[in-house]
């Protein structure tokens, strides 16, 4: 299984970012997927995460209300709306799987992550 992510890049403070994270190789429909981000000298740190249903919904109090987590089950995606993003949203942003039915909001609940995408917001 691989997870591909897409969508980052240098933008200013309260623009806009989208990104995108596909699953492929295996057809695994993840019970959770979500987004996670490391600062530099940071630890990684969950954004935001969704089940598979939708039932259950994730999101850092850094980023509620400005960022939106949203999944295509049929495909194995899942995408990040970041709207009104600040410096401190700078870091590296991984997707990341998870196969079992539980919690979803550690690193150990997650065994697929992708290779990580720049996001930079200047002020």
């Amino acid at each position: 299984v691989q997870l591909q992510a897409s969508g980052g890049g240098l933008v200013q403070a309260g623009d806009s970012l989208r990104l995108s994270c596909v699953g492929t190789g295996s057809s695994i429909n993840f019970a959770h997927m979500g987004w996670f981000r490391q600062a530099p000298g940071k630890d990684r740190e969950i954004v935001a995460a969704k089940n598979r249903s939708g039932g259950r919904l994730f999101y850092s109090d850094s980023v509620k209300g400005r960022f939106t987590v949203s999944r295509d089950n049929a495909e194995n995606k899942v995408y990040l709306q970041m709207n009104k993003l600040k410096p401190e949203d700078t870091a590296v942003y991984y997707c990341a799987a998870g196969p079992r039915d539980g919690t979803f909001l550690g690193l150990n609940d997650y065994d697929y992550w992708g290779q990580g995408t720049q996001v930079t917001v200047s002020s």
